[in-house]
């Protein structure tokens, strides 16, 4: 390459005119190897950095259950699924993302579940459950008042569900605060003297019977929260046309059972 004015070109070696600069052949053909090696590292990292392999995506696809409106169908439902988490076999099924956008419009859940707000007391997971099967009420003692029965009351008659389970279960916390006060002779702080309040009719009954009590006062209050239930002037109007079924159960935390009492 020649010289043109004040710019100056390169030749390769052997291409030369006199007293122009010259380039070996060698030096040439290694820069330019250079230069595309750089640019090859360059590509690289960008697609290293660009470039990522999608997620696995598992589409999981069930075959719909059919509602269920028959209150004994559903306390199998609940029993077997119970069984099924005894035995460490849980199926969680209805958990899909299909399943979250069938309940976008409407919901059928087959059964009310008043239970403790314990941690260890999760309906869903001690029935195995899925996305709208179980219609959950959770408070402290599991014990009923205006606004729990309300909540029973309108899933019974906007939804249709057709079963009601209370459920207590063994070492209560809010029991055995109860029973502490009562032995105690004193009044809990703030607003968990509501719960005690609530709670204390239940102890006079499991004092009638023989085994220890704070496991028969657990099990007493569970019924006195059914009972509760079933004088609910809406509910009793459920249970004589046989649409709903009220029962009480009691929930082992050693063996995982949720059995009838």
């Amino acid at each position: 390459m020649a010289l043109d004015g004040s710019r100056r070109s390169w030749r390769l070696s052997g291409e030369d005119t006199a007293g122009e600069p010259t380039l070996s052949r060698r030096l040439w053909f290694g820069l330019a190897g250079a230069t595309a090696a750089a640019a090859v590292t360059g590509c690289e990292k960008v697609r290293k950095m660009t470039v990522s392999v999608p997620p696995t995506v598992t589409i999981v696809t069930e075959t719909p259950r059919h509602p269920i409106h028959n209150p004994d169908t559903a306390l199998k439902e609940l029993q077997e699924g119970n069984q099924r988490f005894v035995k460490g076999q849980m199926q969680h099924r209805r958990q899909t993302p299909q399943r979250r956008h069938e309940l976008t419009q409407f919901q059928q859940p087959f059964a009310v579940i008043l239970t403790c707000s314990d941690s260890r007391v999760a309906p869903e997971v001690v029935f195995d459950q899925g996305l709208g099967d179980l219609f959950v009420i959770r408070v402290a003692g599991n014990i009923v008042d205006a606004a729990v029965l309300g909540t029973i009351e309108y899933a019974v008659d906007r939804l249709a569900t057709p079963l009601v389970v209370v459920m207590g279960h063994q070492s209560c916390g809010a029991v055995t605060a109860t029973l502490e006060s009562l032995q105690g002779h004193t009044m809990p702080y703030s607003d968990i003297a509501t719960l005690v309040s609530a709670i204390t009719p239940a102890v006079a009954v499991a004092e009638q019977r023989p085994g220890d009590l704070l496991d028969n006062t657990i099990r007493a209050n569970a019924e006195q929260s059914r009972d509760a239930t079933v004088n609910s002037p809406e509910i009793k109007k459920a249970l004589d046309a046989g649409a709903v079924k009220v029962v009480s159960t009691y929930y082992n935390l050693d063996a995982g059972t949720a059995t009838i009492i």
